[in-house]
């Protein structure tokens, strides 16, 4: 019997989801699923430019799964460039640890942690926002999980 995966720790969801070549209608296109954990090891190890060992203790996996994470991503980037396939971010067995809020009146963003909750834009004063974690289906299990 396979081992229950481990939750794995992304700071804060992606601001964008969906990539796709310009001039090619998407529903012509094959899709690629990156999960949230692999946009998170990319996002660590080639954007940031953390070494490995640092990568995989920040998302709070070993540094084998680390390694199996970006190899894979990279992978999936690899055939979106190539191949010109639909590239979606999604899924992955994870918990965030920040939120992203966005005003769709103002289109203001705001990083916050679980524990403030904002429910009105301090920018301006529009009750019109989107929780980014909430639209991946998170929200109370990361304000439970960063107690």
């Amino acid at each position: 019997m396979a081992r229950r995966k481990m939750q794995r720790i992304v700071h804060r969801p992606p601001l964008y989801t969906e990539f796709k070549p310009v001039g090619v209608r998407r529903l012509s296109l094959n899709s690629i699923e990156l999960s949230i954990d692999e946009y998170e090891a990319i996002r660590l190890a080639d954007s940031i430019g953390m070494n490995h060992n640092d990568a995989s203790e920040e998302m709070e996996i070993s540094r084998s799964t680390f390694s199996r994470l970006i190899e894979n991503a990279r992978k999936k980037i690899a055939q979106f460039i190539i191949e010109g396939k639909h590239l979606q971010i999604d899924g992955g067995n994870i918990h965030f640890r920040n939120n992203i809020i966005k005003c769709n009146s103002c289109g203001h963003m705001f990083n916050t942690n679980f524990e403030n909750e904002i429910i009105i834009c301090p920018s301006c004063g529009s009750e019109n926002l989107v929780d980014l974690a909430g639209g991946f289906g998170h929200g109370r299990c990361c304000r439970n999980n960063n107690k």
